[in-house]
């Protein structure tokens, strides 16, 4: 019985030959932070009912093997009266091990998982930013960046199919 048990451990498993996947998180960091009030002090003189234009978008690049930067850049364009309240941009970043990932699978944690980790201290910083400047936090809600993924996608077939 013992002989047949070696024999078992000896052979490879479908699990064995698969590489492993790794995900962790390396480094966070604010990589741009900018802050614009161009209307002030007149702003500070008017009744607070301003107009939120809000952008956000990824980009990543590898570093090394199986080590990628992911930059999150959330921008606030605060108008009223068709005057700029103030401008608030700011590029979360973050250093992620992404390895045993390849294709479809790697893009999906980079456009995705590591957008996720980066957004709340990128909103924090969002917030931080335009309460020094002495207006009321923004509070941007939580983003669901399987959903813009989705959506990503759908609009790139969707011109694939056109060009």
């Amino acid at each position: 019985m013992a002989a047949e048990n070696d024999i078992q451990a000896a052979q490879p498993t479908a699990e064995a030959d698969e590489p492993q996947v790794r995900f962790g998180v390396q480094r966070l960091y604010i990589k741009d932070a900018s802050f614009e009030a161009p209307d002030t002090p007149e702003s500070f003189r008017r009744a607070y009912a301003p107009q939120i234009n809000f952008s956000i978008n990824s980009r990543s690049k590898p570093i090394e093997d199986g080590i990628h930067e992911v930059v999150l850049r959330l921008t606030a364009d605060v108008k009223q009266d068709n005057k700029t309240v103030f401008l608030v941009e700011v590029q979360q970043a973050g250093i992620f091990e992404v390895a045993g990932l390849d294709g479809e699978r790697l893009e999906q944690v980079l456009s995705i998982t590591c957008p996720s980790v980066l957004f709340p201290y990128g909103r924090e910083a969002v917030d931080a930013l335009v309460t020094k400047g002495s207006f009321p936090a923004l509070m941007l809600a939580p983003i669901n960046f399987e959903a813009v993924y989705a959506q990503a996608k759908r609009n790139q077939a969707e011109r694939a199919e056109v060009n």
